[in-house]
């Protein structure tokens, strides 16, 4: 069994025991959370829409962390201007703990 869930503005697919990195959420490590489900596979059917509203993952935050820096460079021909500086996205680790089709 696996759902697709929305996550922090992207759709991620995922099965109990998967960690998956979205970027941060206001949670604290350790905090259990319910993340809304798309779609819903289980063997055979398949489950979306309404119906899928129903369902529900459950989630566990492990830890909160910084992604890999990323460097922005700047320059225009001819004026001497030259500009760098670089960026650290917040990120949060989650355990999916549970997947329920519900009704």
């Amino acid at each position: 069994m696996y759902a697709v869930v929305k996550a922090s503005g992207r759709q991620e697919k995922v099965a109990v025991g998967d960690v998956l990195v979205v970027n941060r959420l206001a949670e604290k490590p350790g905090a259990s959370i319910e993340l809304p489900v798309v779609m819903l596979v289980d063997g055979a059917s398949v489950v979306t829409g309404a119906a899928a509203a129903n369902a529900s993952v459950k989630a566990e935050v492990l830890a909160e962390e910084r992604g890999e820096k990323i460097t922005i460079l700047k320059y225009k021909n001819k004026t001497g201007y030259r500009r760098r500086i670089g960026h650290r996205q917040d990120l949060t680790r989650l355990k999916v703990t549970g997947i329920s089709a519900g009704k």
